[in-house]
């Protein structure tokens, strides 16, 4: 039992629910230590499997350290510790604990050793990112925390079918590699699917992340999506099926990035599009693949967090992040650009930064199994990251046309995170040996070969060729304030207008059936009211017999009503 207590998820959950205790200075000081002693502990605890506890007759083991554990749970807590450093500025409690329970919750799952304690801690991550979102405080906020929870829950509650058709058919609740012919195992692919954002599935990302608050929209691009990853890498990793969805998750975000107003919604799809590539590799299944994966979304976790600082601190001086609104910002926060810059040099994998040295291994795994089509599906959504989120996310804000807004730079506790991150962005680039000594298999690669080089630079260039030409005659989709929905208008618009006219429908035939009722309800009270008028029936002289008969009767009815049997 003590060892079920050595977790580093229940250090930062049950801190995180201490932090109402504090005061404002206390408070900050143990929101900075908690996830480096809980990264000690993670780094103190040996491998293997631990916190065996019986729960209901299930065997279940809370704690499960290998090199696929670790990778994810070391970047958990990093990206929480520069989450809180950005936070630091907030006097709103909610938020801080919100965001601790949280991160605890994404580690613990990435740690479970069985189906079950990655259930508990899947729906506590669903449960305690939505006030991420409600903390906003706006009508508009909560309606789209309620959709994202409901979607949330239901991906839970799938996983939960799942189990228990496994656990049924099998007696297991292991958490291993599973194979979707077998018992409970596609139930279980689609929570995994719905928390990784599928096609078709992904639309409460692009509708909820963009409404948390400044700092809840870092967070959450943290832990959902990413562990996720983690839990298709260690239960399907091979599956044939997931090459082509990843594949088509990195292509359709494209398009809508492209030409959305709202910058965090660009970052969010640009998160889809990244997602794919984890997928595809996870799909491939080959170790490189399956280190490529990881290697992604150890780096993708950094500079996407880094995007989302920058667009946050824009939000926060600003007050808006639509395109059309700003521009010239450069002038009133350097710092934030040159860190934007940094994020999306990154994401769109150039030389010397992170994302370079962790997609050429996605790439080079889908190349070696010669896939060409898929390969071919890649390259061009490499390209179409540098349009939306390497050129888009830093030119709009700071170097399109002068909005005219003039402002204060981030706060010092904002730029510090991001120097951080991206320190972590160029660190990685220079020198990968460190992230590849951490990954689930044995490495033996290098991604600085002049195949790679010249072939990213090429592709960046013709990238990069075409955004100008397109902007400069005018050919790029302008900034249009507006929201644009894709699959969500089904259940946004479509779904609503349905249920609407149904309901008009009915009742226009509740009406239609009861307008005979209501005829015969009218005239029966004409008719009364014109016996009770003064000069009516009810007034008028009655003949004695007539009274004496209705006397009579109602002296009957007291009568037998107070007979007793």
């Amino acid at each position: 039992m003590l060892e079920a207590l050595l977790n580093p998820a229940l250090l930062l959950i049950a801190g995180g629910l201490l932090l109402p205790l504090l005061h404002e200075i206390p408070r900050k000081l143990f929101m900075l230590a908690l996830p480096a002693a809980s990264l000690a502990l993670l780094c103190w605890l040996p491998a293997g499997d631990a916190g065996e506890i019986e729960f209901f007759g299930i065997a279940m083991e809370t704690l499960r350290i290998d090199r696929l554990s670790f990778v994810f749970g070391v970047i958990f807590h990093i990206a929480a510790w520069l989450a809180v450093i950005y936070a630091l500025h907030l006097k709103d409690t909610l938020q801080h604990v919100a965001a601790m329970v949280y991160a605890g919750a994404a580690i613990g799952a990435v740690l479970a050793g069985d189906l079950v304690t990655l259930m508990l801690y899947w729906e506590l991550t669903a449960l305690s990112s939505v006030f991420l979102i409600w903390a906003r405080r706006t009508e508009r906020a909560y309606r789209v925390g309620m959709r994202y929870l409901i979607i949330q829950v239901g991906s839970g509650v799938l996983l939960i079918a799942g189990i228990a058709v496994r656990y049924v058919a099998t007696g297991s609740v292991d958490f291993e590699r599973m194979d979707l012919a077998e018992p409970g195992a596609p139930l279980i692919f689609l929570a995994f699917g719905i928390k990784c954002a599928f096609p078709l599935l992904h639309n409460w990302l692009q509708d909820a992340y963009p409404e948390a608050t400044v700092t809840g929209t870092v967070v959450l691009s943290a832990f959902t999506t990413k562990l996720a990853v983690y839990a298709l890498a260690r239960g399907f990793a091979g599956t044939e099926m997931l090459i082509w969805i990843g594949a088509a998750m990195t292509l359709f975000p494209i398009f809508f990035a492209v030409i959305e107003n709202d910058l965090r919604r660009v970052l969010a799809y640009s998160l889809n599009n990244q997602l794919g590539f984890m997928v595809c590799g996870i799909g491939v299944g080959t170790e490189l693949a399956i280190n490529g994966a990881a290697a992604h979304a150890f780096a993708h976790i950094l500079y996407k967090a880094l995007l989302f600082m920058a667009m946050g601190a824009v939000l926060f001086r600003v007050g808006t992040i639509k395109a059309s609104e700003l521009g010239g910002l450069y002038k009133s926060m350097p710092w934030t650009a040159a860190f934007c810059i940094i994020g999306s040099l990154s994401i769109s994998s150039f030389p010397l930064l992170s994302g370079f040295v962790t997609k050429s291994m996605i790439l080079t795994a889908v190349a070696e199994e010669h896939r060409w089509i898929v390969w071919l599906m890649l390259l061009f959504a490499s390209a179409g990251v540098l349009d939306h989120s390497g050129i888009k996310i830093p030119f709009f804000s700071f170097f399109a046309h002068d909005s005219g807004k003039r402002c204060a730079e981030a706060p010092a506790n904002m730029l510090v995170a991001m120097a951080l991150a991206a320190a972590l962005c160029i660190g990685i680039g220079l020198y990968p040996a460190p992230l590849y000594a951490l990954l689930p298999f044995d490495l033996d690669y290098d991604a600085y070969s002049v195949t790679h080089v010249i072939t990213q630079l090429q592709l960046l260039l013709f990238a990069a060729a075409g955004f100008a030409v397109l902007y400069r005659r005018g050919w790029y989709p302008p900034e249009i304030p507006s929201l644009n929905l894709d699959s969500d208008w089904i259940y946004r618009r479509f779904a609503p207008a349905v249920w609407d006219g149904f309901l008009r429908a009915l009742a226009g035939g509740r009406d239609r059936a009861l307008q005979p009722v209501l005829r015969l309800a009218w005239r029966g009270a004409a008719r009364l009211s014109l016996a009770l008028r003064p000069n009516g029936r009810v007034a008028d002289a009655w003949p004695t017999g007539t009274m004496v008969l209705w006397t009579t009767l109602l002296l009957g009815l007291f009568l037998l009503a107070g007979l007793r049997p």
